[in-house]
């Protein structure tokens, strides 16, 4: 038995087992998000390229001369049609074309509503207008005293804003709360500006730390500390 006089063990140094199990989780740690985003990109390109080469003549496939496939060759070519179809819609045309097809398609029931909502989804998604965040936030979700980060989208107008009981010239806000993992699902609320607190983070910092569950902080960003007006005077002085 030991006495409070004995002195104290030696830690015991892990071994040779511990050392490379440490060492392998280690590696594992670095390896898998750079294989995993490797094969992804890949994959989508093998993927991309199943789609789109079927659908182009044989005697423009690269292969035919070189004797070997080419992988992203039906990604170029997806990505060579997309500029050109939006070069066309942009033009009178294009508009009057796309206009005409729309009429055809509003007169079908069932590839009607697919086709506005795909159009809206496509819409939100990837149109560069204004629709896009204004600021990560903090709101009392889904009851006080439990905390939700949220982003702020647009102040709430029309009926929405007239029929919501709010404070009298209190602004309501139109707040996005995403779900984690996946942060393109979550839920639209209304809160008064008053109940929501803007924070410092970048909309992509939130966004990490949505998508990680809590694991990935942003950089704290260290306070400014202000100025001694006492060493300012004394420096003025001198």
């Amino acid at each position: 038995m030991n006495t409070p006089f004995d002195p104290e063990p030696k830690p015991r140094r892990p071994g040779v087992l511990a050392r490379l199990r440490s060492s392998f989780l280690t590696g594992l740690v670095v390896i898998a998000p750079v294989g995993l985003t490797i094969w992804l990109i890949w994959t989508l390109i093998g993927w991309v390229d199943g789609v789109v080469l079927p659908l182009v003549p044989y005697q423009f496939h690269p292969e035919r001369y070189i004797g070997i496939p080419l992988r992203g060759i039906g990604v170029i070519i997806f990505l060579m049609f997309t500029i050109v179809v939006g070069w066309v819609a942009k033009g009178l045309i294009g508009r009057s074309l796309i206009g005409l097809a729309e009429s055809i398609v509003e007169r079908m029931p069932v590839v009607r509503s697919i086709y506005s909502g795909v159009k809206q989804i496509a819409e939100t998604v990837f149109a560069q207008s204004e629709r896009s965040f204004e600021k990560a936030c903090l709101v009392e979700y889904p009851r006080r005293g439990i905390w939700s980060i949220g982003f702020i989208s647009t102040q709430a107008k029309g009926e929405i804003a007239a029929r919501a009981e709010n404070a009298p010239g209190e602004a309501l806000m139109s707040v996005f709360v995403p779900t984690t993992p996946n942060p393109t699902s979550g839920f639209l609320l209304f809160f008064p500006a008053s109940d929501i607190r803007e924070l410092d983070m970048s909309i992509e910092d939130a966004a990490k730390l949505v998508i990680s569950a809590g694991l990935v902080y942003p950089n704290q960003r260290q306070p400014v500390q202000p100025e001694d007006p006492r060493l300012a005077s004394s420096e003025t002085n001198s």
